[in-house]
């Protein structure tokens, strides 16, 4: 059985924020990293640009597919995290802490109250797996 961390919210797009006051860190699942396979790049918007939620805010190319990086909240990228443009690999071996992807300065809180707790995320990975 799969373990997601309890600190942390998740999105129905594989996507997971840390939330400290209206900073949200956002990185991939582990479930996610682990379905792309090897991950060899990833390109992101640039700092300082607003994303909505559910836009895209970059992609991540892996062996199997690219696929968009989808915005669970509306805001501001304020930082990247450099380390992992210049070795991806690290999204792989630890998706949860050094692999984040973002730092999104959220400007709508209420937002946060559409996305899964653990738990709900487990069912719905779970789910997900099941169809």
């Amino acid at each position: 059985m799969k373990v997601f961390p309890e600190d942390i919210i998740y999105s129905c797009e594989h996507i997971w924020l840390r939330v400290d006051g209206y900073m949200a860190t956002i990185g991939i699942t582990d479930y996610a990293q682990e379905r792309l396979g090897d991950i060899l790049s990833v390109e992101f918007i640039e700092t300082d640009t607003y994303v909505e939620r559910d836009e895209t805010f970059g992609s991540i190319e892996s062996v199997k597919e690219v696929v968009d990086l989808i915005s669970p909240v509306s805001g501001t990228v304020v930082v990247i995290n450099e380390d992992i443009i210049e070795d991806v690999s690290i999204i792989n071996r630890d998706p949860y802490d050094t692999g984040w992807l973002v730092v999104i300065e959220m400007d709508n809180l209420e937002q946060l109250e559409d996305l899964l707790a653990a738990s709900n995320y487990h069912d719905f990975v779970t789910q997900e797996e099941s169809d």
